[in-house]
């Protein structure tokens, strides 16, 4: 069984990425996920070696744990809107030649008295064998998700998957599960029972006293109190692209890994619990379609927050869905430690775009070693460190596209890319300090993505660029001519002194090269840049080697 951090790639329909694989080790499968307020699929090509390029996916909202009530049964109107949907996404499946279908359905299903009537329509209008999950099971797939898209190889870590009927909790250890723990606490459930036709502020504070005392017998807080929390589910990313609607965040491509101080989930709840549901629709960053169940569904985080005392939550894109591709394909998740499973990611993209490995590992070391001579005077941080040096590794990916331009396809290859251990916000960052690696230096009014940045970020792409393109000039000639950089901040300039790499018999290219694009450097540190060499003072007005 083939271990991995789960890689995925969009499939491109120009590409003739639809057509079924002619690989025997490489097998296509679909994955759907039943739920209580959305039922959604996955088209994937996994390869025997756990790489995994996704094709297609396909998403319904019947709500089927909606209206259940006393008599627990899913409504006609539901089971319609349901089937339907299933009849298409297996079609779908089929015409792109999936050779597995695995369906599951969750707590609405299991919880219904009519869900033998719904399962057998199911068989013989879309052909689909559902299998009908067990709480604990839920947790088990929410838990091998997260193992394949966060980096929990050190440390405690609480998955927690929000439905509509139901919550699941999954708690583990260094990497390894140690306990499954499923409540009847989904968003839509809640709803009905504590937020229909009262106060809404009211129904909260009942609501929450009411699941408290269960959240605090399922989760020992001497054990877990300060452990990573990790959501996965509609909630979860809503909080997510709420909190970055609130930071100014315009162009994140995706909410996963996005990291919510725990605090704010407090505030938004608050807030939102203050309006009415129409005027819920107008909050920036949440889905209009789940402003009737978020307030349930925030309730539920805010509870678990409260026992767990995490410093922030993290928001997975990826849940039972991916988990459940994980296991019918047989990959095992590959544990990560912290910064492993985002190197790798960064790595495998930059493979992808067939990029110039030596000239992108000169350029990142080099780049690293300026960072560490002259980062603290620039006040930047450890988390700066990490977006230069992806930056650095990729700031040449643009070249996959063409020459012409390629920083700017850098940019929007990486915005656009599925990179493992990095939030949105990050993956902006890094994105934009690779466009600048070369060309016009970044500005507010020409610039459109740059001037949607807040200013502290445009502060960093400004300095992380500056140091990227001295960086990217030390090794002009794509030649790893230069060993190390030795580096002194004076009084009146900032000298940078290339030192030559065995072999190298010359280093004027380099230094060249350095100093021509020395100028945004020059602007952020506010002192003039030396490229010295041989004893000279290196210009940008030097013509060749």
């Amino acid at each position: 069984m083939p271990a991995t951090n789960l890689r995925i790639a969009t499939g491109d329909p120009s590409a003739g990425a639809t057509r079924a694989p002619r690989d025997e080790r490489v097998q296509r499968i679909a994955a759907i996920d039943i739920g209580s307020n959305s039922i959604r699929q996955i088209v994937a090509d996994v390869a025997d070696n756990g790489a995994i390029r996704v094709i297609d996916e396909m998403k319904a909202v019947p709500r089927l744990g909606a209206a259940m009530g006393k008599k627990g049964l899913m409504s006609d109107a539901a089971i319609e809107h349901a089937t339907q949907s299933l009849v298409r996404m297996a079609t779908l499946a089929r015409q792109l030649g999936a050779r597995r279908i695995d369906a599951v359905a969750t707590s609405a299903v299991r919880d219904a008295r009519n869900r033998q009537q719904f399962l057998a329509r199911v068989r013989d209008e879309a052909g689909l064998r559902v299998r009908v999950l067990v709480g604990q099971e839920e947790a088990r797939l929410a838990w091998r998700s997260a193992i394949a898209h966060f980096e929990l190889g050190r440390g405690r870590a609480v998955v927690v998957d929000i439905g509509g009927g139901s919550v699941e909790l999954a708690l583990g250890a260094e990497g390894l599960l140690e306990r499954l723990i499923t409540l009847p606490y989904g968003a839509i459930r809640l709803t009905e029972q504590y937020l229909e036709g009262v106060a809404v502020p009211k129904g909260v504070k009942r609501l929450r006293k009411r699941i408290r005392d269960d959240i605090e017998r399922a989760l020992p807080v001497r054990d877990w109190r300060g452990a990573e929390l990790i959501g996965s589910g509609g909630t979860f990313t809503n909080l997510a692209g709420m909190y970055l609607a609130s930071q100014g965040v315009r162009v994140a491509r995706s909410v996963h890994g996005t990291r919510v101080p725990a605090d704010e989930v407090e505030q938004l709840l608050e807030r939102l619990a203050s309006l009415p549901v129409d005027e819920r629709t107008t909050v920036s960053g949440l889905n209009a379609g789940r402003a009737d169940i978020i307030v349930a569904g925030l309730a539920v985080v805010a509870e678990i927050v409260r026992r767990v005392e995490p410093r922030e939550v993290a928001a997975s894109a990826f849940g039972i869905r991916e988990g459940l591709l994980l296991e019918t394909a047989r990959v095992a998740p590959k544990i990560a430690d912290p910064g492993e499973a985002r190197a790798r990611s960064c790595r495998e993209f930059a493979e992808r775009c067939h990029y110039e490995e030596p000239h992108a590992r000169q350029v990142q070391r080099l780049a690293l070693q300026l960072f560490d001579s002259i980062g603290a005077r620039l006040k930047l941080t450890a988390a700066d460190r990490a977006i230069l040096a992806d930056a650095a590794l990729l700031h040449d990916v643009g070249y996959h596209i063409n020459y012409q331009g390629h920083h700017k396809h850098s940019y929007h290859l990486i915005l656009h890319a599925d990179l493992l251990g990095i939030s949105p916000e990050e993956q902006g960052l890094v994105a934009h300090v690779a466009r600048y690696h070369r060309g016009a230096a970044p500005d507010r009014e020409r610039h459109r993505d740059f001037a949607k940045l807040e200013p502290a970020a445009q502060r960093r792409v400004r300095r992380l660029a500056g140091i990227l393109r001295v960086a990217d000039g030390l090794d002009r000639g794509h030649s790893s001519a230069v060993d190390l950089v030795r580096v002194r901040w004076l009084e009146r300039a900032l000298r940078i002194t290339p030192v030559a790499a065995r072999g190298a018999r010359t280093l004027r290219l380099e230094a060249w090269g350095a100093a021509r694009k020395s100028q945004l450097l020059e602007r952020v540190a506010k002192v003039p840049v030396e490229i010295v060499w041989g004893g000279e003072v290196a210009g940008d007005d030097v013509t060749g080697p």
